[in-house]
């Protein structure tokens, strides 16, 4: 798996970035493509709050994980990232199954004896119908704050394609801008 690290706000060494490159490795099972790559970002907040965003992508397959770890250790936080991917892998390997390699999974288990169980199903317990308005991102930001919503759905008016702006965790908004496929 290729590996390319980010630094925000921290300068680290080499030895921080194999530990990551390794432990992030031990996941190529799950993947048949060469072509899979993973995006690491580390950062440094007050307080010595170290925090790991690791993003795969493969298989057709988006995979994130973002974790924190509040007493400066950066390996932890890795750790702590790549066994999140894993959980998640495992979770939903069925249906994972036709994009990822199905020989990389382990034989089932008993259920009692396996800590993450997979999903049987997703149960969608409500639908909402709604018209998509045309309107600008800060136009979407004003209603979604209104709503008290942590995203929204609109039209874009500027190119008329359809978007989301949401809430992020550490403050500020984001914008996800759809492309028709060709």
């Amino acid at each position: 798996m290729k590996c390319t690290f980010a630094c925000k706000k921290i300068s680290l060494n080499d030895s921080i970035k194999e530990y990551a490159a390794k432990k992030i490795s031990k996941l190529d099972r799950y993947f048949r493509e060469e072509e899979t790559s993973a995006f690491v970002t580390f950062s440094v907040e007050k307080d010595h709050l170290c925090s790991v965003e690791i993003t795969i992508r493969g298989g057709g397959t988006l995979l994130r994980a973002q974790t924190e770890a509040p007493d400066g250790d950066m390996r932890g936080a890795v750790d702590a990232a790549v066994g999140y991917i894993e959980r998640q892998i495992l979770k939903n390997k069925t249906r994972l199954a036709k994009r990822l390699r199905s020989e990389g999974f382990p034989p089932p288990m008993p259920e009692d004896d396996f800590e993450v169980q997979e999903e049987k199903e997703f149960n969608i317990v409500r639908t909402k119908r709604f018209s998509v308005k045309p309107m600008s991102p800060e136009e979407a930001i004003l209603q979604m704050n209104l709503l008290d919503h942590t995203f929204f759905v609109f039209r874009n008016s500027e190119d008329d394609s359809l978007s989301i702006v949401y809430q992020r965790k550490n403050g500020g908004y984001g914008l996800i801008v759809t492309d028709e496929e060709e």
